[in-house]
């Protein structure tokens, strides 16, 4: 931490080096200007500062990827540019431009808040009511990196409506699925631990080694649903990835 006159600048060290992520980016829909893909568990969305953290979705889809028999399993998309990202351990279902106009015309979309995006998420103890709304400003604090907090005085509004799927025993956990009206970073870990559902498998924010010991293999979110407008016939579309747990 380094000071000069009356402001204070914190510097963020990050030494995070991601584990190897075997699985594949799956492509679930192609056409010449847009993929909807299915991203795993455990990979970058996008390659990190580190050199370490070269392996991302975007880089596997610019450079294509080897299958696990030393042969091409997809191909190479140049252009490939994400309008929006998720989390390395959230899996689930992404759009992707494949050219400059796609791209263009995705990320108007994402900014003008209208492509919809639904996640499931399985979390701690049940859920009493069947369906609800969370609303809680987030607010990023570089001491708190790579974490952010709730804060209503400093935070930017922030809501997440939600529907209970199913409750489950030993232990009692609930399956819910997540739409989000806004797209803050961490925005639905932070939500659920704030009304005391924190999701399973979730390094940040779940200290509770009950949940962790079941399904601790992998953050409990998955990206199922996205509805946006294609960016070249103007149809809608929905991209769907089925539930991994």
């Amino acid at each position: 931490m380094s000071q000069s006159g009356s402001s204070t600048t914190i510097e963020i060290i990050d030494n995070f080096v991601a584990p190897e992520c075997k699985a594949l980016v799956e492509i679930i829909y192609q056409d010449r200007d847009i993929l909807l893909i299915n991203k795993p568990s455990g990979l970058l969305s996008l390659s990190g500062k580190n050199p370490l953290n070269w392996d991302s979705v975007h880089y596997r889809l610019v450079n294509g990827q080897i299958g696990g028999d030393g042969q091409q399993a997809t191909p190479a998309f140049a252009e490939a540019k994400l309008p929006h990202r998720l989390d390395l351990g959230t899996s689930g279902i992404m759009v992707v431009g494949l050219n400059r106009e796609a791209s263009k015309s995705l990320n108007q979309q994402f900014q003008a808040r209208t492509v919809q995006k639904c996640y499931l998420a399985m979390l701690s103890g049940w859920v009493e009511a069947d369906s609800g709304q969370i609303c809680a400003a987030i607010a990023k604090d570089k001491t708190l990196f790579p974490r952010v907090k709730i804060c209503h005085e400093t935070g930017k509004s922030a809501t997440s409506d939600y529907q209970v799927i199913q409750r489950l025993d030993n232990p009692a956990r609930t399956l819910v699925q997540y739409s989000p009206v806004t797209g803050r970073t961490h925005q639905l870990r932070i939500h659920s631990l704030e009304f005391g559902h924190p999701i399973i498998g979730c390094d940040l924010y779940n200290n509770c080694e009950q949940d962790n010991a079941h399904q601790s293999q992998r953050l409990m979110l998955h990206a199922s649903d996205i509805y946006f407008t294609h960016p070249t016939t103007g149809e809608a579309m929905h991209g769907h990835s089925p539930n991994p747990f």
